[in-house]
């Protein structure tokens, strides 16, 4: 498996790359902050389901966390979500300036491609294809666009937040999973990769809406602003308990899907045990 350092390690070379201006301080600002790296570890753990080496994830990963850096930096702008604190620190656009915080996560997401380019080159254009379908307009940038709307909504539904969750959370869960079964050839795979991301950020958003109305700012190093922006939320629409719930029977989905794959299956479970449990 890849150590969390590293990882870090690759990642940092990537920047050091970079020209060492004001614009890439505040990209190193936001992508070494202390996230949780979920994405580059699910890559990592589905690769070691299948007997890989999870080396040859590394470029795919560091995009993966690039993408969705970039992603949380432009959602704190002012014109987004208007937050000031994201894992557990400024915000890029509070600790630099607006126009530096936009210029950064553009760098940051055309950077991803470039490295995403060092993966296999037998593998590029199908991965270059993936990342760009769900980190794009029709994915990610889709799904923001469906939670700004979504503010002004007069009737909020669960299905509603579920369609927005699908593609701002769970499409940027489920691409480490297609990278694995694209970096392994196991494309019999991808249909069911696809199903257990869709529950995995089904999973993670209801779980981030319990944590907002149960957790401090301070424990979860960001603003818990969703009420504040009359955003629906997984809590607002079916209540503590039975969102708890919810989260408990998408892990036992996850699971159960997990054992149809041609893989191992214990080191994705171990990552869904801990994004089951996590408190932050």
């Amino acid at each position: 498996m890849i150590l969390k350092n590293e990882f870090e390690a690759y990642l940092k070379a990537k920047m050091d790359e970079n020209i060492q201006g004001r614009v890439n301080a505040a990209m190193s600002y936001s992508l070494f902050a202390g996230g949780k790296r979920v994405r580059p570890q699910l890559l990592f753990a589905a690769l070691q389901d299948y007997g890989a080496d999870p080396a040859v994830g590394l470029p795919a990963a560091a995009a993966l966390e690039m993408i969705q850096t970039y992603s949380l930096i432009h959602d704190d702008l002012p014109a987004m979500d208007d937050d000031d604190l994201r894992r557990g620190k400024p915000s890029c656009h509070v600790a630099f300036d607006e126009a530096t915080a936009i210029l950064a996560g553009d760098g940051l997401l055309t950077l991803a491609f470039r490295v995403l380019c060092e993966s296999p080159k037998e593998k590029v254009p199908e991965l270059v294809a993936a990342f760009s379908d769900h980190a794009g307009a029709n994915g990610m940038v889709y799904g923001q666009e469906l939670d700004l709307k979504a503010e002004a909504d007069p009737q909020p539904t669960i299905e509603k937040l579920y369609t927005i969750d699908q593609y701002k959370t769970a499409k940027l869960l489920t691409l480490p999973l297609l990278s694995a079964a694209i970096l392994t050839d196991h494309r019999e795979d991808q249909e069911t990769m696809k199903t257990i991301g869709y529950d995995i950020g089904i999973q993670f958003q209801v779980l981030d809406d319990i944590l907002d109305v149960t957790q401090s700012s301070e424990a979860l190093g960001k603003s818990t602003s969703d009420a504040e922006n009359n955003k629906m939320t997984a809590v607002s629409l079916l209540g503590l308990e039975k969102a708890k719930q919810t989260v408990a029977d998408l892990e036992q989905e996850i699971n159960t899907a997990i054992d149809s794959l041609h893989s191992d299956g214990r080191a994705l479970k171990e990552w869904i045990a801990f994004l089951t449990n996590r408190t932050y």
